[in-house]
């Protein structure tokens, strides 16, 4: 599978497009940038992204966690190579609204909160971005929790982990079978 079918179907899943895209497909170029002008996220804003992504995609007994494909790592490479200045602001600045949200309503930190409470806040975020994205102005923003929601499917669901764990694959498929029985409960397919 090449950048361009992977990043479609991710895109597809999510239900339009993904923050970076372009840049992704280019190659991720990083332009006027000059060395130095990268994000510096620390080891514990990895660490944050690891857990939200894992909230987002649990271990459950037949798949990994986002967290077993070091997700936080992934989501700070794109950010970083592949999101323009703007959007990065906005990521960066979402990671502390994130964190503000969970105190306001737990007087918790996310990563202090237990996994129920990260799970309804990180529902009630959903919600709120998809009323923001209905009602979004094309010159509007993208919201900050569904950048990290994005990635974080797409950087599970093309790693080795998702790819083979969460999703049924064959490395080397043999002739193309266009009716094939499907069985409540079977993994989808990684092309």
């Amino acid at each position: 599978m090449n950048r361009r079918d992977a990043l479609s179907r991710v895109a597809l899943i999510l239900g339009g497009t993904i923050v970076g895209a372009e840049a992704f497909l280019s190659g991720c170029k990083t332009g006027d940038k000059k060395l130095g002008e990268s994000l510096n996220l620390s080891p514990d804003d990895i660490s944050f992204l690891d857990e939200v992504g894992d909230t987002i995609l649990p271990t459950t007994a037949s798949s990994p966690g986002a967290k077993d494909t070091h997700i936080g790592d992934f989501m700070k490479t794109i950010v970083n190579d592949c999101y323009e200045d703007k959007d990065q602001k906005i990521f960066l600045a979402g990671m502390q609204k994130l964190d503000n949200a969970s105190k306001a309503k737990y007087n918790k930190s996310f990563l202090e909160a237990d996994t129920n409470q990260r799970h309804d806040l990180l529902v009630a975020l959903d919600k709120e971005q998809k009323d923001y994205m209905d009602k979004k102005k094309p010159e509007d923003p993208t919201h900050y929790f569904r950048m990290m929601k994005e990635l974080t499917l797409w950087g599970y669901f093309t790693s080795e982990i998702g790819a083979t764990k969460a999703l049924r694959y064959v490395a080397i498929p043999g002739h193309y079978e266009g009716c094939v029985p499907y069985k409540k409960g079977d993994k989808a397919w990684a092309t």
